[in-house]
């Protein structure tokens, strides 16, 4: 993984909190991240490339659906279950959901840039 960039997925943030993770990903880690609004659509592109992370908001911004709908989806097809996904949200009680589907522990917008949040990610992400 080192030579290449993770390629990570972002799944339905705003265009303002888009623009917060996108920054800080690329500014810590060797990352191309790739950005879609709504779950099906998730769903077709983790089919069509390989993700090393997928970072899901709690609640999609463009339909107001919940992000937990694609955790719950890949953890169900045995050829998307393997791919790690986290859960952005700043409330306890998302996350446990998240995790208990099968998520990676996930981080809040209020956490972007703190150290447990370059750690959590250090877990999928290279270095810059």
């Amino acid at each position: 993984m080192a030579n290449r960039p993770a390629h990570v997925l972002d799944v339905g943030n705003c265009d303002p909190d888009h623009g917060m993770i996108s920054h800080m990903l690329t500014e810590r880690f060797h990352v191309r991240i790739d950005r879609v609004m709504f779950v099906p659509d998730a769903l077709a592109r983790l089919r069509q490339n390989r993700y090393d992370l997928v970072l899901v908001n709690r609640l999609v911004f463009a339909d107001g659906s919940e992000g937990q709908d694609l955790v719950i989806a890949a953890k169900a097809d045995s050829a998307l279950r393997d791919i790690p996904i986290m859960m952005i949200s700043n409330y306890e009680d998302a996350q446990a959901r998240a995790v208990a589907a099968g998520a990676e522990r996930g981080f809040g917008k209020a956490s972007v840039r703190s150290e447990s949040t370059f750690a959590l990610l250090a877990k999928f992400l290279p270095p810059r």
